[in-house]
């Protein structure tokens, strides 16, 4: 009897239908057994990182999950591993970053090529998830600051505390502050001359006056004073400081002025006393010296620390600076503070953009600069039980925010090296610690 062509064809799918279902069954224990070998998820930091950014927060997730975390560093840009789970895997995709998924021996010829002594390359275990809190205004919003830009596209979860919290004793709750670009002398940034007018300005005046009188302080410089001392309390008890723009010289100017009076009286109504530059105590200060302060009070500017106004005409596409390639078997704390897929990182503007280097103190470490123009970028140091670590200028991605000015859209530049600094602060306290060679 001859087969009708129709069931010749339905015979034929049916073949062809067993045929790819028993090659997807293949391929499915094939994957298994390879799930079951790949024990490592492998997060590369080099060129081949489709997001940067984002790969700090997915670190970040495995470690506050107790996920087995190593930072690698020098190896590809400064490379993550955690133990395989599919989880972690999922999230990655979630996230969208690459990631490599390795089998143990693959691992194990990464390590032997990281412990080998003739390479800079070292293994740092990541323990602890940091507790992060921001010290910025209520009213600020996410895109003034690139550090709360960061953390939120990253996706690192972070408080915010001001200086009611700071002043109630809450700072040891956390492992990591960042000082938003504040201005810590009381001047209200200097923005006197060109928005004295503007309803922002007054609103932020009259709210740091009424915190001011609620705690006890006559002045907001008294007050501000107060919440830098305590601060300096936080990290000689083993927090990480790191601050950007402003809230960095103005930082040392104010615990260098500790019961003066450097306001003229726009500031703080009365004048300022006249012996107070002669009176500066460099030996409160973190990382600065012998500094001048700036005499005119309508001046967009503290003092000859920062070299904004002093480095001359620098084109935008001319503006680098450099970052230190420290040994990874020695200096691990600097190696981690300058992880990145670039040494050279493009320049960016700020009231504060860098910092005049004959200024800096001597056993400050320096890890950033523009030789040419003798200035430093990135600086870190110890105090106390803890670290602290200032970066000049205000946006990494954009060259000269202006006030007013739109938020950097940090997707359209995931690979940012100059975010990269700040994220590599923001993990750092996780780093198990070890004691430095010597």
């Amino acid at each position: 009897m001859p087969i009708h062509p129709k069931a010749l064809n339905t015979g034929l799918k049916s073949a062809n239908s067993f045929r790819s279902s028993l090659w997807l069954i293949i391929l499915w224990l094939v994957g298994i057994a390879n799930t079951a070998e790949a024990t490592r998820i492998l997060i590369p930091m080099d060129q081949r990182q489709k997001d940067h950014l984002k790969s700090y927060g997915v670190a970040y997730w495995a470690i506050s999950r107790g996920m087995e975390t190593q930072w690698l560093l020098n190896y590809r840009g400064g490379s993550f591993t955690m133990a395989h789970q599919m989880g972690l895997e999922a999230e990655c995709r979630l996230r969208g970053i690459s990631y490599e998924v390795i089998p143990e021996n693959t691992y194990a010829g990464i390590l032997t090529e990281i412990q080998d002594l003739a390479v800079n390359m070292e293994v740092v275990k990541l323990e602890k998830a940091p507790r992060i809190a921001v010290y910025t205004p209520p009213t600020k919003q996410p895109w003034d600051d690139a550090v709360t830009m960061a953390l939120t596209y990253a996706e690192i979860p972070y408080d915010k505390v001001y200086d009611p919290e700071v002043l109630d004793g809450k700072l040891p709750m956390y492992d990591w502050l960042h000082l938003h670009h504040e201005d810590f002398t009381g001047q209200f940034g200097r923005f006197y001359f060109a928005f004295r007018n503007a309803a922002w300005y007054q609103a932020e005046v009259a709210e740091a006056e009424r915190t001011a009188l609620s705690r006890g302080f006559a002045k907001v410089s008294q007050l501000k004073s107060a919440v830098a001392q305590r601060i300096r309390e936080f990290v000689a008890g083993g927090g990480f400081l790191f601050a950007m723009c402003s809230a960095t010289d103005s930082y040392d100017i104010s615990l260098s002025a500790i019961g003066l009076d450097i306001c003229e009286s726009m500031y703080d109504g009365d004048p300022v006393d006249a012996s107070a530059a002669s009176r500066l105590d460099y030996d409160q200060c973190f990382g600065f010296k012998d500094f001048t302060l700036t005499p005119n009070p309508l001046e967009y500017e503290f003092s000859d620390i920062d070299v904004t106004n002093t480095r001359g005409q620098v084109m935008e596409n001319e503006d680098f600076f450099a970052l230190f390639d420290f040994s990874a078997k020695w200096d691990v704390v600097p190696t981690m503070l300058c992880q990145n897929h670039q040494q050279v990182i493009k320049g960016f503007m700020g009231q504060t953009t860098a910092f005049n280097k004959d200024l800096i103190k001597p056993d400050v470490l320096i890890m950033g600069e523009t030789k040419s123009l003798h200035e430093a970028r990135y600086i870190h140091g110890n105090f106390g039980k803890g670290t602290w670590t200032f970066y000049g200028g205000h946006d990494p991605e954009d060259y000269q925010h202006l006030v007013g000015e739109p938020p950097t859209e940090l997707s359209m530049h995931p690979n940012s090296p100059g975010y990269r600094l700040i994220l590599n602060n923001i993990l750092f306290p996780a780093a198990k610690k070890k004691k430095q060679k010597t």
